[in-house]
């Protein structure tokens, strides 16, 4: 009796003889399959974010960069936005990858009338271009098939054809005739001895005094040797001045006061001669 009750006593301390109950069972699978549910739910919702997500960077972002580029164009005067966007469409551009910046800067540059060229391109599909085109100091005119032709020189001595005569304001931009120079190509300069004048002329301009406003046209006239000296003509005079290749507002206040004295002086001359320091003058 006593062996008994002692095993007895053993069996009662463990689990052994315990069995789940069926509604314990049945709570259990109910939760586990309820988190089985919320766990889907969650992940179908992840997707369908994510999703969201990519479809919005393809239609805000990829699908623009895949189709032609927008172009803006800024700093143009005398030339429109559609004709520096037209010089770009033999590059054949598809898309936005497919843009070649370099390219674009090479052929605005070689427009004779544009100084200086910078293109950017912003994702996902704009081209910002910026130019500062030439400003003329100077104007000459060239004989092309038969007729004569305006054609602009800035401070550095490049030509460029005039595109708006109007707007010229011919009290600072002085004529020159004489220039060695019977046609033009793009970006052509006029001959390297002749580029100081152009920068005196640009440097008479800056300092704001209208000083050219008293000369309708600046001759060159070139000697054997390969120098060369000045005729000046004068606004509302036909009395031609000669002087030297020094072009400066000081030239100029000498020029207008040796005019105003000689003419009381003697009414009827022909030429004026500032050179070699004096002043001398012939008669017509």
């Amino acid at each position: 009796m006593s062996d008994f009750s002692i095993r007895f006593e053993e069996y009662e301390d463990e689990d052994v003889f315990k069995l789940p109950d069926a509604d314990y069972s049945e709570k259990k699978s109910e939760e586990k399959d309820g988190d089985k549910t919320v766990h889907a739910i969650k992940i179908i919702f992840t997707v369908l974010i994510f999703c969201v997500f990519f479809e919005f960077m393809f239609y805000k972002f990829i699908r623009p960069s895949l189709g032609a580029p927008q172009v803006y164009v800024s700093g143009q005067g005398n030339y429109s936005a559609k004709e520096l966007v037209d010089l770009l469409r033999p590059m054949n551009t598809k898309n936005w990858y497919d843009f070649d910046e370099n390219a674009a800067v090479s052929i605005l540059a070689s427009v004779s009338g544009i100084d200086s060229v910078s293109v950017r391109k912003v994702f996902p599909n704009r081209i910002y271009v910026s130019v500062v085109e030439r400003v003329p100091v100077a104007m000459t005119f060239l004989n092309q098939n038969g007729r004569s032709v305006a054609v602009q020189i800035d401070r550095n001595g490049v030509l460029f054809p005039e595109r708006s005569l109007g707007s010229i304001d011919l009290n600072s931009v002085p004529i020159i005739s004489g220039l060695p120079v019977d046609h033009m190509t793009e970006g052509m300069r006029i001959p390297a001895k002749f580029r100081s004048l152009i920068e005196q002329i640009a440097t008479i301009q800056q300092n704001g005094q209208k000083y050219l406003a008293a000369v309708s046209e600046i001759c060159v006239i070139q000697k054997e040797y390969g120098n060369y000296e000045l005729v000046l003509i004068p606004s509302g005079s036909k009395i031609k001045v000669l002087t030297d290749r020094t072009l400066n507002e000081d030239a100029l206040k000498y020029m207008m006061v040796a005019l105003d004295v000689v003419n009381r002086i003697e009414p009827d001359v022909s030429e004026i001669d500032l050179r070699y320091g004096s002043v001398s003058y012939r008669k017509r």
